[in-house]
């Protein structure tokens, strides 16, 4: 039977979601890969369990992770049931809707239709009667804005979620967005989106600083630019690395010469700084405040106890930041 640590918040900070009640960790688990039904069971649940008692309070889902669709869900409502269940007030689980997932007209992008049918069969694969933060997982443009957000705003009414959220929306998109929500008095928090050294679309579309302004959270996926910000390419590509399993959204053509001397000039900074390539990529998206959370994957419980180590050390002097941005600006 599976205890939690007893000094599992001793070590972890929590930041305000927006202008919000909710708190999320500084550093979430995200369970996109190595949660589907090609994962080793027994894995999943070790990474569960650690996050947990490390203080990572917020598992974050989607319909269609897996693979197969649903199977993350799937994997995660057993992991629920059979260890975390007597947490579940202590926890902050979030899932999404808006791509492909099951055949026809009904099974993808932002209808009412489809959101509230696939949160309904999210909280049956989990075993949840809600789920904190829901989220519209990609912008439609055939769907009119004012039906998803009403959508959502049904969905919460509904006790279905607590909070919602929306993913991958550009600024102006967001701006959008949250003008209707909030008129609606929709308990809007957040926006995941894609963020990393070798990723600043946030930064260059101006969302990150414009969300701290208007009181949204931001939490940052890929942090670690699909691996390519750890020492897991510096001396070619492993067999088991992501590229050779999947190659969808990492490719062998994207580990170029230039991108292996970037990497290893952050490596030098990182190691001056007493972290691994990876936790100073982490600590570097937490640096300023803007972001609420980071939003990490694992293959395997060790990789989230050496991430967690960021908790306390996303500051940078002046000098490192400068650095930084120069490797990076590099073309």
């Amino acid at each position: 039977m599976y205890i939690a640590d007893e000094k599992r918040y001793e070590g972890m900070e929590y930041f305000r979601c927006g202008s919000s009640g909710l708190k999320l960790p500084a550093v979430s688990l995200g369970l996109w890969h190595n949660f589907g039904s090609n994962g080793n069971f027994d894995t999943m649940r070790a990474m569960c369990r650690t996050a947990f008692d490390l203080g990572i309070t917020h598992f974050d889902l989607a319909n269609n992770y897996g693979p197969e669709p649903g199977s993350a869900e799937e994997n995660f409502g057993r992991i629920l049931a059979d260890d975390l269940k007597p947490y579940r007030d202590e926890l902050v689980i979030s899932t999404k809707a808006g791509y492909d997932m099951w055949p026809g007209p009904y099974g993808n992008w932002g209808s009412r239709k489809y959101l509230v049918a696939s949160l309904d069969q999210s909280l049956k694969r989990m075993g949840l009667e809600y789920v904190d933060i829901f989220y519209h997982h990609r912008p439609d443009p055939n769907t009119p804005l004012e039906e998803t957000m009403l959508a959502l705003d049904a969905i919460v009414k509904s006790g279905k979620a607590l909070y919602v959220g929306i993913s991958n929306y550009n600024k102006e998109q967001t701006k959008a967005a949250v003008k209707i929500l909030r008129e609606l008095k929709t308990p809007f928090i957040i926006n995941q989106r894609k963020y990393s050294l070798f990723e600043r679309n946030i930064e260059e579309d101006g969302l990150k600083p414009w969300a701290a302004e208007h009181g949204v959270g931001i939490i940052a996926f890929c942090p670690l630019a699909q691996g390519l910000l750890t020492d897991k390419y510096l001396h070619g590509i492993p067999e088991d690395s992501r590229i050779r399993k999947d190659g969808r959204f990492l490719k062998e053509g994207d580990v170029t010469e230039k991108r292996l001397e970037q990497i290893r000039q952050l490596r030098e900074i990182a190691v001056e700084r007493d972290q691994s390539l990876a936790q100073m990529a982490l600590s570097w998206i937490l640096r300023d405040g803007e972001v609420t959370s980071v939003l990490i994957g694992a293959s395997k419980p060790s990789q989230i106890i050496e991430n967690v180590k960021i908790v306390g050390h996303t500051d940078f002097t002046k000098e490192e930041l400068e650095k930084i941005e120069q490797i990076c600006s590099e073309k």
